[in-house]
């Protein structure tokens, strides 16, 4: 007779310490586990449960302004810095990780609607309403010690004054060039007063511009005759112009995906389109009840968060149709401007009520060093969540999110305004001659033409 005998060795589970975890061995045979999928299930239900109950992704405002904040822009050289503009012309650099200011740059005699850095992160381009151009040397010493926020002011290192008033302004991401937007596309130097080549196609306002992250020859303006356009500065007239039936706020490149782009939109939805094909729009991302007046991505590409008029900061996956996540408080007004930071970890948005806010980008994340097991636990909870996001109670819970009154009422009165118009539509289809009116995706409705 053959008697099989367990053995172990005794080096495999003596545990080294006293506090060290007692190992387990397990079988990970799927026939001796039969309740597999019941206790996953259960599991990713009460991971939906904790993560709203620990939801709190409010961390701080910073309050120093003393009219709305119009424009931000970020400090490649540190995580914790970030600078804002206001209608009163005040700008400031804050360190977020204090939520103090650290520096103010006076001058501007009106409001300031475009901040950007260079890409050393040693420059500070400022441009507004007073149709000036300050060029600033960033304080970069004060961002070391933040014992001490003295709040000091800086002067700037150069003024362009020019002939019209400025909206906008970017900086490239890899070379000395920046671009300011209003009447026209103005390229600059900084090492020179004039502009190093204008660009115009039509007569009007120019309300934003970004350059492209994987060319630095390319980049996008958004204008108030409801144009979105494309510039190559290494040729001598604009690219491609892309006519919608209602103007875009702002635009934002994917930083992982350099020929995508995404616009915020007047009429409430987000844009998302690839530049090598602008008749339709990939993704049409819908959610706010007002419009859309800013949007930035993250640093991973796989998100961007947009500021609306109707008071809420959202957080989009930049493959889905609706926010997955939706922030709000009480005191907050109408949002103008929203960044996240370069590590991804959180966002600022600037608001009517002079405040910036910080927030977690998830909601529910401990904030802190985590240990390893408890990392892992949090990565098999997402897991357990992802793999039943499906079933009809986890998906509930995940969905759910406390809103304003105001915001859930025009929520509701859109739905049936665009059901309604969607039934007219049906009918007039019905009553018409066969093939009279095409079926039209909604990707393709709100563009009226692509010029070249």
């Amino acid at each position: 007779m053959r008697v099989k005998v367990i053995s172990r060795s005794t080096d495999e589970f003596t545990r080294e310490r006293s506090q060290d975890l007692q190992k387990v061995f397990r079988n990970y045979d799927p026939g001796l586990r039969s309740q597999e999928k019941a206790v996953e299930y259960t599991r990713a239900l009460n991971a939906a449960k904790l993560e709203k109950i620990f939801a709190k992704p409010f961390i701080g405002a910073m309050d120093g302004h003393i009219d709305a904040v119009s424009c931000m822009a970020k400090n490649p050289n540190h995580l914790k810095a970030i600078f804002s503009g206001s209608m009163d012309g005040d700008i400031r650099l804050w360190d977020i990780a204090v939520r103090k200011t650290v520096c103010q740059f006076p001058g501007h005699q009106g409001a300031v609607r475009g901040l950007t850095t260079s890409t050393d992160g040693d420059l500070l381009v400022s441009c507004g309403v007073d149709c000036t151009v300050r060029l600033w040397k960033v304080p970069m010493l004060k961002m070391v010690d933040t014992s001490e926020h003295t709040g000091d002011s800086s002067q700037p290192s150069a003024v362009y004054t020019w002939k019209h008033a400025f909206w906008g302004a970017d900086h490239q991401w890899d070379g000395n060039l920046f671009a300011t937007v209003g009447a026209q596309v103005d390229i600059w130097d900084p090492n020179r007063s004039e502009p190093v080549n204008s660009f115009e196609w039509g007569k009007d306002t120019v309300l934003s511009v970004r350059f492209d992250p994987g060319d630095c020859n390319i980049l996008i303006t958004s204008a108030s005759d409801r144009s979105l356009t494309l510039y190559d500065l290494r040729m001598s007239s604009p690219a491609t112009k892309l006519i919608m039936k209602t103007r875009c706020n702002s635009v934002c490149w994917n930083p992982r995906e350099p020929m995508n782009f995404t616009a915020a939109n007047e009429d409430t939805n987000c844009y998302s389109f690839d530049a090598r094909k602008l008749n339709e729009a990939k993704i049409v991302h819908k959610g706010h009840v007002s419009a859309v007046m800013d949007i930035d991505y993250s640093p991973t590409g796989r998100e961007f968060v947009t500021g609306s008029y109707d008071r809420t900061v959202r957080i989009f996956n930049y493959l889905g149709d609706h926010s997955r996540e939706i922030y709000h408080t009480k005191r907050m007004q109408r949002v103008f401007c929203v960044k996240y930071t370069y590590d991804g970890t959180y966002l600022v948005s600037g608001s009517d009520d002079t405040n910036l806010r910080l927030w977690k980008s998830k909601a529910s994340e401990q904030l802190g060093v985590l240990l390893p097991r408890e990392r892992k636990k949090q990565e098999y909870l997402d897991a357990v969540k992802e793999r039943y996001k499906h079933l009809p109670e986890v998906k509930r819970i995940v969905r759910h999110r406390h809103l304003p009154k105001p915001i859930y009422k025009a929520a509701n009165l859109r739905r049936t305004m665009i059901e309604a118009e969607n039934r007219k539509e049906e009918r007039r289809r019905k009553h018409s001659a066969p093939g009279s009116m095409p079926v039209q995706p909604f990707r393709k409705r709100r563009i009226i033409k692509e010029v070249e």
